[in-house]
């Protein structure tokens, strides 16, 4: 297999480096058999992990929701993520990292002492050459219905999943998720808007939706660059009204979202606030990031 010219991945499972052709996961272990897996992905940026503490910190928060043992210290994570990225030439692109609560034969109730099964693997991409910064995103919206505990980043990914799928093959670039008339995010990514008078409007915090390092990033970066932050609900009808709207993720960093189920936002193209905290987010990051060679 290949990817991104890397002619056969290097990939860390359970203490041992493989070739991903020889990477075996048991068909009992519970992250295949029930979806009880947690996962993160960190940017790797000219040579850097972004944000890698704060993914880090999530990995950890994430685990304990699901009374999951941390298996490693942040710093075993960190010689982690250097060293596969060092066996698979990574300068830019991406780190996942999946843990599941292990192997155990089929049965809804948990066994205790099971041992965590940890995987990491990479992915060759230029996250700072994103095309959608420039053309900006459309979106749909669909209805919310993943399950309750949003904030625990689990491996629960299907219904986002076929939701996407869906909306690309109707000419969108992602569906967005409205729960009782309020907007949650889409369906990898924080949701933001920008008001007439400049005020960047977020969800807060809850377990209707993933607490986004991204997200977390911005919000802190607006605030320093004297830009007005709301955390609160709002409705479709809101976001559609709104001067300007973006995405935030791992992957994407800051994305402009210029239409809603087909109605322009704004002038239709990706506006300057989101332009702002992109290139204030690259900068930041960049400079703060973590060497990995």
């Amino acid at each position: 297999m290949s990817d991104g010219g890397v002619q056969c991945r290097t990939v860390y499972l359970d203490g041992e480096w493989l070739p991903e052709d020889q990477a075996k996961v048991s068909v009992f272990d519970r992250g295949f058999v029930f979806a009880d897996a947690i996962y993160e992905v960190t940017a790797v940026a000219e040579g850097k992990l972004i944000d890698f503490d704060f993914h880090v910190a999530r990995l950890e928060r994430s685990l304990s929701a699901l009374g999951i043992p941390m298996p490693l210290t942040a710093g075993e994570w960190l010689e982690l993520h250097r060293q596969i990225c060092v066996r698979n030439g990574i300068v830019d692109g991406l780190v996942y990292m999946q843990i599941t609560r292990g192997v155990q034969d089929r049965n809804f109730v948990i066994a205790d002492g099971l041992r965590p099964t940890v995987v990491l693997f990479t992915q060759v991409r230029n996250v700072l050459a994103n095309p959608k910064w420039k053309t900006g995103i459309a979106v749909r919206t669909v209805p919310d219905g993943r399950w309750a505990n949003r904030h625990v980043k689990t491996v629960q990914l299907l219904y986002s999943s076929m939701a996407k799928t869906q909306a690309v093959r109707d000419g969108f670039d992602d569906a967005l998720f409205v729960e009782d008339g309020e907007i949650t995010e889409t369906c990898s990514a924080n949701f933001h808007m920008v008001q007439s008078d400049g005020t960047l409007v977020t969800r807060g915090l809850s377990d209707a939706l993933p607490h986004g390092v991204t997200r977390a990033s911005i919000l802190d970066i607006a605030a320093a660059a004297g830009i007005r932050t709301v955390q609160r609900t709002f409705s479709v009808a809101e976001a559609q009204s709104a001067s300007e709207a973006f995405i935030t993720d791992s992957v994407g960093m800051v994305t402009p979202v210029v239409s809603i189920d087909r109605v322009p936002i704004g002038e239709g193209v990706p506006g300057p606030v989101a332009q702002r905290l992109l290139q204030l987010y690259i900068d930041q990051k960049l400079q703060s990031g973590v060497r990995v060679h």
